[in-house]
């Protein structure tokens, strides 16, 4: 396949899985409309990133050997799962906020490492990434593919990843939208953070095949 089909059919089905609900997409969801555009902008970056730990050790064909060993896929299971039920529990302890002009200014240089780092672990430990990525490279991979090719298809999967989330926080940031959910901030971190602890307690209640 050359690079070119490679190109299309990685875009067709990586935005098709982007697009689908998962945790992702509940992360970013719930910082934008909790924090706002950049803390949405902010934890996609972090998405895209974390989207280079599956690339490369699916280019080294490290994603093959994940995929058949139950020991590492459970391993991988337990950390992406435990890392959403986490996720969970904070959002359904989150508090009703008093003074949110108050509260986001003083830490907001703080909280930006911190958002970051969120959305590069919650894809980073994404358990159904391994199978995911040894099924897409396999199709368009070769043992003939030259290795400026895994880059390019590499990069243009984490530029997808970043358009697509970017895409949402700036729907969801709408003034119209923010203004709806302003004042039930609180209320949105419980119901995501509910959704993240389903995510997370099925993860670990799945066996591995």
């Amino acid at each position: 396949m050359d690079l070119t089909q490679g190109l299309l059919l990685i875009t067709s089905v990586h935005l098709l899985a982007a697009a689908s609900p998962g945790p992702d997409f509940v992360l970013v969801s719930q910082q934008t409309l909790s924090n706002g555009r950049r803390a949405g902008q902010l934890s996609s970056a972090g998405i895209a990133l974390g989207l280079s730990v599956h690339i490369l050790y699916s280019s080294l064909g490290l994603a093959a050997v994940i995929a058949n060993s139950s020991s590492a896929l459970w391993g991988i299971k337990l950390l992406g799962g435990g890392y959403l039920v986490y996720l969970g529990i904070t959002g359904l302890r989150a508090r009703a906020s008093t003074n949110i002009q108050g509260q986001l200014e003083p830490t907001q240089a703080n909280s930006s490492l911190k958002i970051l780092g969120m959305g590069f672990l919650c894809n980073a430990l994404n358990p159904k990434a391994p199978i995911y990525f040894v099924s897409l490279f396999t199709i368009v991979l070769s043992q003939d593919t030259p290795a400026q090719h895994l880059l390019i298809y590499g990069l243009w999967m984490m530029v997808l990843q970043l358009a697509w989330f970017s895409f949402l926080t700036l729907l969801l940031s709408k003034p119209q939208v923010t203004s709806k959910f302003h004042r039930m901030g609180h209320w949105i971190d419980r119901v995501t953070g509910g959704a993240m602890l389903i995510l997370g307690l099925k993860v670990l209640a799945t066996r591995t095949q």
